[in-house]
C-alpha cells in the first residue's frame, strides 16, 4: 500500500486523519517503531517512545495530533489521528495473513457423528472429532485434532485452533475464537466432604455458553456449570492459562489476563480488566469496569462501578497504596519505638 492508501483506509474509522510528508512511498509492512527500516510503518502511542522520531528509519510513523513533527517530517511521513495504537491495530490488520488451519469441506481422517450439521463453508481438519448432533455454523473452521462432543452448537466465523477440546452440550456464538489446547465444559470442581474424610463428586449437570466476538486463549480451561451455565458473555477476551470455574459469569467485553483464577460462582460486570495472577475466592461480585491489577488476591465483593482494586487481600487501589507506604516505613518506625522505649526506661532508672 502507498502512505495515501492508508490514509484512506485510516478514514473508515477516524476523522481527520492528517498526512505531513509525502503520500506516495509504498509501505511494505508495519514494525516496532525501535526496529523499523525503510519501507514499513510504525506508531508512537506513549510519550517514552517520542525519542525514536529522531532514531527510526520508518517511513511512516502513526502519532497523535498533539505531537509535533515538523523537525522530522523532511526524513519521513507522518499520520496524525486521535487514537495512534488503534489506528495501528487497523493496519496490523489490513497487513495480517490469514491463517490456514483447514480447507473447507472435512478431511478424510476427520470423524462426524451422527445428526452432525455442517453450514455452508464450513472446515474441519485432519483427525478432528464431531459428536452426535452437533452442529457448526457457516464460515466456522475446526483445525486438525480438535475434540467436540455431543450436542454442541457452534456459531458462524468461528476459529476453533487445534487441540482444542469442547465438552457436550456447549453453546458458542458468532466470530469466537478459541486457542490451542483449550479445554471447554470440564466438570466444576466440586466434592461434598464426607465424615471419613472421603468426597463424593457432585455431578456437573449444567454447560458453558460463549458469546459473539469472545476470544479464548491457549491452554484456558472454562468449566461447566453445576447446574445451569457457566457465561463468557459477548466480546469477552481471556488469556492464555486462565481457569474460569464453575457458574462464573464473566459480563460484555471484560478481560483477563494470563494465569488469573476465578472461582466457582463469581460474577463480574461489563467492561472490567482483570490483571495477570490475580485469584478469586468464590461466590463474589464486581461491578461494572472494575479494574484488578495483577496478582490481586480478592475476597470480597466490590459494588461500586469503576472500583480499581490491588494487593492481598485486594483493596481499593488508594487505600492499598497507603498501606504499602507504610510497610515501607515499618523499619524506621520501630527503630523510633525502640529509642524512645530506652529513653523511658533510662529516664525510670535514673528517678529509682
Amino acid at each position: 500500500m502507498t502512505i495515501q492508501e492508508i490514509r484512506q483506509y485510516l478514514t473508515r474509522f477516524f476523522d481527520p486523519v492528517e498526512l505531513v510528508g509525502e503520500g506516495g512511498a509504498q509501505i511494505a509492512g508495519p514494525a516496532k517503531i525501535e526496529s523499523a527500516v525503510l519501507g514499513e510503518v510504525s506508531f508512537i502511542a506513549n510519550e517514552k517512545y517520542l525519542r525514536y522520531l529522531s532514531l527510526t528509519s520508518a517511513s511512516l510513523v502513526i502519532v497523535h495530533h498533539s505531537v509535533d513533527v515538523s523537525l522530522y517530517a523532511g526524513d519521513r511521513s507522518f499520520l496524525k489521528v486521535s487514537d495512534p495504537y488503534t489506528a495501528f491495530v487497523f493496519v496490523l490488520q489490513k497487513f495480517a495473513r490469514p491463517r490456514t488451519l483447514a480447507r473447507p469441506g472435512v478431511a478424510p481422517t476427520a470423524v462426524l457423528g451422527e445428526g452432525v450439521w455442517l453450514g455452508e463453508g464450513v472446515a474441519v481438519g485432519e483427525h478432528a472429532v464431531i459428536g452426535d448432533r452437533s452442529s457448526i455454523g457457516a464460515g466456522t473452521v475446526i483445525a486438525p485434532n480438535t475434540v467436540i462432543m455431543h450436542d454442541v452448537k457452534i456459531g458462524e466465523r468461528c476459529t476453533v485452533f487445534p487441540q482444542v477440546t469442547i465438552y457436550d452440550g456447549t453453546l458458542i456464538g458468532d466470530r469466537v475464537v478459541i486457542h490451542a489446547g483449550s479445554v471447554i465444559g470440564a466438570d466444576g470442581f466440586g466434592f461434598a466432604p464426607q465424615p471419613d474424610g472421603s468426597y463424593v463428586k457432585i455431578p456437573q449437570m449444567g454447560i458453558v455458553e460463549i458469546g459473539d466476538d469472545a476470544e479464548i486463549g491457549a491452554n484456558a480451561t472454562i468449566d461447566r456449570a453445576t447446574m445451569g451455565s457457566t457465561v463468557i458473555a459477548k466480546g469477552v477476551k481471556v488469556d492464555n492459562l486462565v481457569q474460569v470455574a464453575h457458574n462464573c459469569r464473566i459480563g460484555e467485553h471484560t478481560v483477563i489476563a494470563a494465569q488469573a483464577g476465578i472461582s466457582g460462582s463469581t460474577i463480574m460486570g461489563r467492561g472490567c480488566m482483570i490483571g495477570g495472577q490475580a485469584g478469586f475466592a468464590g461466590h463474589l461480585e464486581l461491578a461494572d469496569r472494575t479494574h484488578v491489577a495483577a496478582q490481586a488476591g480478592v475476597s470480597k465483593s466490590f459494588l461500586e462501578p469503576g472500583t480499581a482494586i490491588r494487593g492481598y487481600p485486594a483493596q481499593p487501589m488508594r487505600e492499598q497504596l497507603r498501606h504499602e507506604a507504610m510497610l515501607r516505613h515499618l523499619g524506621s518506625m520501630k527503630e523510633k519505638i525502640d529509642r524512645i522505649d530506652r529513653e523511658l526506661k533510662e529516664q525510670g532508672t535514673s528517678r529509682d
